[in-house]
């Protein structure tokens, strides 16, 4: 992990963005861990932020969209829980698409997202509302990292 971890570093935005889409996917990876190092590197920071949100929010529609084919061996041979997705479609009852804001959190973040899909919620709201989430996050950890100045000029 730790030399796919430096690859990914060494490929400045290109390899955040690759990570951000790894971490947002099923695969575990820690796409934070790239962004703090390429912002200590000197990177810009809103470049990095937008890197990042777009590779997870990508990754993070590849599971919605794998809930939207349905197949419940396709999850589970991914390595997804069938009682994770049971325990995330019950607490999206009824929130539909703007859940997707949520499919951030960790552990159970792609649950959400391939819950989304098998609930057939619609893929724009849903991308959007977790791309919002994502966005968040970064802006978070990137101003934990930097500071609030950094980001704004």
């Amino acid at each position: 992990m730790e030399g796919i971890s430096q690859l990914m570093i060494d490929w400045g935005y290109w390899g955040l963005f690759l990570s951000a889409v790894l971490a947002g996917s099923i695969l575990p990876f820690s796409s934070e861990v790239v962004l703090v190092v390429l912002l200590r590197l000197g990177l810009d920071p809103a470049t990095c932020v937008a890197a990042a949100t777009a590779g997870n929010t990508l990754g993070g529609m590849t599971c919605y969209w794998m809930g939207m084919l349905g197949r419940p061996e396709w999850l589970a041979r991914a390595g997804i829980d069938r009682k994770r997705i049971e325990r995330a479609r019950r607490f999206l009852a009824g929130r539909g698409a703007l859940m997707g804001f949520f499919a951030f959190l960790p552990g159970i973040g792609g649950a959400i997202a391939v819950a989304l899909g098998l609930m057939r919620s619609n893929p724009w709201l849903t991308a959007a509302s977790m791309c919002t989430g994502k966005a968040l996050r970064y802006l978070a950890v990137a101003a934990g990292t930097g500071g609030i100045a950094a980001l704004l000029g």
